[in-house]
């Protein structure tokens, strides 16, 4: 009872903080208790989402803040974009590919693209995307450029990487490192041998023309070695692999969690908080199943105002498992990240 009863005294405070933040037009905290969710957290005592509603339907969520507020990219329909102007009530605007390009065919036989990345550098917008089947590695990872990011605007620039069924990894989840010497980053891969990273060359987002290694990043030793969704983020003299572990999609019975791990140089070895190499399935939970927010994961990492945003997906128990967008800021006392 007085666990709820607190749980109910947070929600309100951290609302009428939003409300007040939305008022004077500054970013909304991204720690607030959304209204008529669950009072507090589960055993392992992670925070609620933070307050997001309007079309917030979302996976595989990808968000970046432009002058005019802030731009959400996710899964299906030619890449989904939606847009707020206070992080916090969010409207879809329409695709961000006016047309899928034709080479998608031939990985897949609905013009389906999917897991975006989004990220500004020298005034242009880099959206890496999937091409790809469920189950299958016979996969590609494009490229599309914007001088806006606005849905309709982006010109595809065709397949940066590919695996094929010979492949020991699959080339889908695609992120974007930008490292601060000036470095090109693109990490990618799901479940085969796990998460693996190519470098890119600046001038063009495509592979380096002459650094041609395909590093090995995470991987778990049992199969099917259920490891996807990478990001990474330069902190504090580390980098931070975020991944998602074991199973998307599923509605109320997915068991997708948040797990990171870090290391001195982007190509690894990673590491977590106990020194377990994340190539030997190591990983330090950031966030999991709590209460009826089920199956966080596909997750991104925003750097805003007020601090880093973990931005991912999750299945809402208390909603006949409708997959949503979550909101965190992200705490780095002590040099590991957590949610609040």
């Amino acid at each position: 009872m007085v666990v709820r009863a607190a749980g109910r005294l947070r929600s309100t405070v951290a609302l009428l903080a939003v409300t007040a933040l939305v008022t004077t037009g500054a970013p909304a905290a991204a720690h607030a208790a959304e209204a008529g969710a669950p009072a507090s957290s589960s055993e392992q005592g992670y925070p609620l989402p933070g307050l997001v509603r309007g079309d917030v339907l979302v996976h595989d969520p990808s968000m970046v803040r432009t002058p005019e507020g802030y731009l959400l990219y996710s899964t299906h329909n030619g890449i989904e974009v939606r847009s707020s102007s206070n992080r916090i009530d969010f409207d879809r605007v329409g695709p961000a590919l006016a047309e899928v390009p034709a080479w998608v065919d031939d990985y897949n036989d609905v013009r389906g693209v999917w897991a975006p990345d989004v990220s500004h550098h020298r005034g242009t917008y880099w959206m890496y995307y999937t091409a790809s089947s469920f189950g299958s590695n016979h996969s590609a990872i494009g490229l599309a450029t914007s001088p806006t990011g606005r849905p309709g605007t982006f010109t595809d620039q065709g397949i940066v990487i590919s695996s094929t069924d010979g492949d020991d990894f699959n080339a889908i989840d695609p992120s974007l490192l930008v490292t601060s010497d000036g470095s090109w980053w693109l990490s990618l891969g799901s479940f085969w041998t796990g998460i693996r990273m190519i470098r890119l060359d600046p001038e063009t987002g495509h592979r380096h023309p002459t650094d041609r290694t395909l590093h090995h990043l995470a991987t778990r030793p049992d199969a099917p070695h259920a490891v996807e969704a990478p990001h990474i983020l330069e902190r504090n003299g580390y980098y931070y692999l975020f991944v998602s572990h074991d199973h998307c999609c599923s509605g109320v019975d997915s068991t997708y969690r948040v797990m990171v791990g870090r290391s001195t140089s982007p190509t690894g070895p990673y590491v977590d908080r106990d020194g377990v190499r994340m190539l030997d399935g190591g990983g330090t939970e950031v966030l999991s199943t709590h209460g009826t927010i089920i199956g966080p994961g596909g997750q991104s990492v925003l750097s805003d105002v007020d601090g880093d945003l973990l931005v991912y997906h999750y299945y809402d128990g208390a909603d006949h498992g409708r997959h949503k967008l979550g909101v965190n800021l992200l705490d780095w006392s002590g040099g590991w990240p957590s949610v609040h």
